[in-house]
């Protein structure tokens, strides 16, 4: 198996730093960039064997036959990545196309 992230979620991650330190959820630049590599690590390691379930039409605009696992990171977060699933010569391969959270997705699931 496999995880792979479109740039789009690269890029998303990366402003997600920015956008936590920015906004005062952590006190430092440092502290917000290791949540959000502990994020990114946990979506790798992990999608594979966690639960998923199809993902609504609404996410259609980020493909077609989506797929959505939850990340929790505390009693008030969790993120949820969606992405599709491929078999490339016997191997899967799980590609994120889009990471949203619980204060900016929970409407539409």
């Amino acid at each position: 198996m496999k995880v792979l992230v479109t740039s789009e979620v690269q890029a998303y991650m990366n402003r997600l730093v920015k956008i936590l330190y920015e906004m005062g959820y952590f006190p430092f630049e440092h502290t917000a960039q290791k949540y959000v590599k502990e994020l990114y690590d946990d979506i790798k390691i992990n999608l594979p064997s966690k639960r998923h379930k199809p993902a609504p039409p609404y996410y259609n605009r980020y493909g077609k036959g989506l797929y959505y696992a939850v990340f929790k990171k505390n009693r008030r977060t969790s993120y949820y990545a969606f992405f599709s699933k491929y078999n490339d010569s016997g191997q899967t391969i799980y590609l994120v196309c889009y990471i949203g959270n619980n204060h900016t997705d929970a409407q539409h699931l």
